[in-house]
């Protein structure tokens, strides 16, 4: 019997560094969608993969002295090795860069031109080169910043050939009436209605020629392909589409589900369905766009030096623990916020006190009071029943949540099963029964735990193989198990009675948070400094050595140097504090408003950590005004308050003297 097929894609990552924390997230729950289909009976492909072309990697390149090539040929090795690391299961690592994949990309590009859904026209427009996007006049953010990233843009003029994005804003709209779970989260398909296509569409730019870094359109060599369609067509490539052989692109497509990333929602629901109909190619069944996860409400970032990279985590505590504490944590669809103390407390809790304890207690009561093998059940008492009913019950949850992929409800209906098991043993009370001499109902409690914690280890398996597999090991269990036998009790094809159990040492072992927080801090610290050393090192090695030391401590001494016309760009001026609050969603942020004269500005500042709103108010402070307005953790911060700290962590805000009135100028 032929298995029914499933295919799955991670984003096509855009290796213009390491990656940190949140890129992991989105591979692991694809990896776990993986497990748990096959463990259904599904026949699943997983792709993932690597954008490798656009002008910011050409200009990364410029900047390490290599070749673009030689740049992400060193990132995606890193990218690899950190899958490897986490035995992640994809079936395909797709790179841009791939011959048969920019063949395949110059021949949609023409298949495209020759059906005319491109032409050649002139563009000018505000351009984000961070996103290598186009915007309109109306698309921007104040101070005309890029909608995605909120950097600036700047005026662009460019030959380019653009694709007929206008004409399928109505059969956009069509799909998502037609097919209510094309977009999910819901959310997500409220912001494209109202921020894309309400309004209407503008035809898409899809070449630049500007830089060279990327596929070249074969009918005109000065243009290379715009970067979303080749990163888009990745998905379709990694079937091999486009290839003398594509077979496996006619057993799997189309797509079950893109899991991407929020900020690029847009481009697999809009770009992409629209160049697949021009196409004639038949649409993904589901995109589904999930949050980010934050550094203590802060979104990471290199320059902010508050990125967490998975690799210290995984080598202190294991894949398991690392994996289970991301898909448990957060939300699938919604913003999450990391934090090391949450991950120890979760291990600790969920995994040492939990798991850890029900299985090393169970084989151990096994050992003590059966010589090691498990017992046949006797008559069933109620909370007997009660633990059964709920063990074969929860594979079904289990299987609703995932559909939803709502990893972090699935897990907790596995955890109330541990919990449950954990409960039954203080209700049931074997040691007493043991000491009583009631042999035929502590084999049955005996039984009953180990049954439950087989059904557990089936449970987890998606998530958790490696834990799995050692309590299957422990139970002696050594046949395959499928997902269908999650939902069996006591049944002959699954049965464990006579089994040797095997003990061996604590899963999860509980942890000194204190002591590890430490531990922790000092190894991602480490790997920081290690790469960024790394980098120096490679750009060192590069730089042509100055004859003259003395000349070049001169230059250093410049370096710092501005003149008076740069420091008078500055606006700085005195403000009164006439309200504060905290920020709603940001621990360490408070929200001030300002009185400059006459006018009133809202300001958000980091410095909750020394005040609180009371001590702030009718307080005069000094101000930059002539920032660009920024949105922290979605709060408007429209200028920077200005505060001294000294080496020891003390944090002052700087204060006028003596009286003067807001809004006074500072020079």
């Amino acid at each position: 019997m032929l298995k029914p097929k499933f295919y799955l894609t991670t984003p096509i990552y855009y290796p213009s560094d390491n990656l940190h924390i949140g890129h992991t997230y989105t591979t692991v729950a694809a990896d776990s969608i993986k497990r748990f289909k096959k463990l259904q009976g599904f026949d699943v492909f997983f792709t993932t993969g690597s954008d490798e072309h656009g002008q910011k990697i050409e200009t990364k390149a410029k900047e390490m002295n290599q070749t673009p090539k030689e740049y992400v040929d060193g990132i995606v090795a890193n990218i690899k090795k950190l899958w490897k690391m986490l035995e992640i299961d994809y079936d395909a690592f797709i790179r841009s860069t791939d011959e048969h994949h920019e063949k395949a990309v110059q021949d949609i590009f023409v298949k495209l031109y020759e059906k005319g859904e491109i032409y050649k026209d002139v563009y000018k427009g505000y351009y984000c080169t961070p996103c290598e996007s186009f915007w309109t006049e109306s698309q921007l953010k104040e101070d005309h910043a890029c909608p995605d990233c909120g950097r600036e843009t700047h005026i662009a003029e460019e030959e380019a050939y653009f694709f007929k994005l206008s004409k399928y804003r109505d059969k956009l709209l069509k799909l998502y009436e037609e097919n209510p779970g094309f977009i999910q989260p819901e959310s997500r398909k409220n912001e494209m209605i109202n921020n894309f296509l309400k309004d209407g569409l503008e035809d898409l730019s899809v070449s630049r020629s500007t830089f060279d870094w990327g596929v070249k359109v074969p009918f005109d060599n000065k243009h290379v392909v715009y970067v979303w369609i080749d990163a888009l067509s990745c998905y379709l490539t990694a079937l091999g589409y486009g290839s003398e052989n594509e077979e496996k692109f006619k057993e799997f497509w189309p797509a079950d589900v893109h899991l991407v990333g929020k900020e690029i929602v847009r481009f697999h629901t809009i770009i992409w369905p629209a160049l697949l109909m021009a196409l004639d190619i038949p649409l993904p069944k589901k995109v589904f766009g999930h949050g980010w996860i934050l550094f203590e409400d802060d979104k990471m970032s290199k320059s902010k030096g508050n990125v967490i990279y998975p690799e210290p985590i995984i080598e202190l505590y294991g894949i398991d623990a690392f994996k289970y504490f991301l898909l448990r944590e957060f939300t699938f669809g919604a913003d999450g916020s990391f934090s090391r103390e949450k991950f120890l407390q979760r291990l600790n809790s969920d995994l040492a006190n939990d798991l850890g304890n029900l299985l090393s207690r169970t084989v151990s009561m096994v050992e003590k009071y059966n010589e090691g093998i498990i017992p046949s059940p006797n008559a069933e008492e109620e909370f007997d029943k009660n633990l059964r009913e709920m063990a074969v019950a929860t594979a079904s949850k289990v299987e609703d949540h995932m559909e939803k992929l709502s990893f972090s409800t699935a897990l907790e209906e596995i955890w109330k099963l541990v919990r449950r098991s954990n409960k039954y043993v203080d209700e049931t009370l074997p040691w007493v029964l043991a000491k009583e001499g009631n042999k035929e109902r502590l084999d049955s409690v005996l039984f009953n735990l180990s049954e439950s914690l087989r059904i557990i280890s089936i449970l987890i398996k998606p998530f958790m193989e490696n834990t799995s597999s050692e309590i299957l090991r422990q139970l002696g269990i050594t046949h395959e198990s499928l997902w269908e036998d999650s939902k069996k009790w006591n049944e002959a094809q699954v049965s464990i009675v006579g089994n040797k159990v095997n003990k061996g040492d604590v899963i999860f072992p509980r942890l000194d948070i204190a002591k590890e927080l430490i531990r922790l801090n000092e190894a991602n610290q480490k790997l920081i400094d290690e790469r960024a050393g790394a980098q120096k090192k490679e750009e060192k090695e590069e730089e042509p050595k100055k004859e003259d030391p003395k000349e070049e401590i001169e230059d250093l001494e410049e370096l710092p140097e501005i003149s008076i016309d740069d420091f008078a760009k500055v606006e700085l001026k005195v403000a009164e504090i006439i309200g504060c609050e905290n920020h709603p969603k940001a621990d360490k942020l408070l929200v001030l408003t300002l009185k400059l004269g006459e006018k009133t500005r809202q300001v958000v500042s980091g410095i909750k950590k020394w005040y609180s709103p009371e001590d702030l108010i009718g307080k005069k402070v000094v101000v930059v005004t002539n920032l660009k307005p920024v949105k922290l953790r979605g709060v408007e911060s429209r200028g920077m308050v200005l505060a001294a700290q000294d080496s020891s962590g003390n944090l002052s805000l700087l204060t006028p003297l003596g009286h003067v009135a807001g809004g006074a100028s500072i020079s």
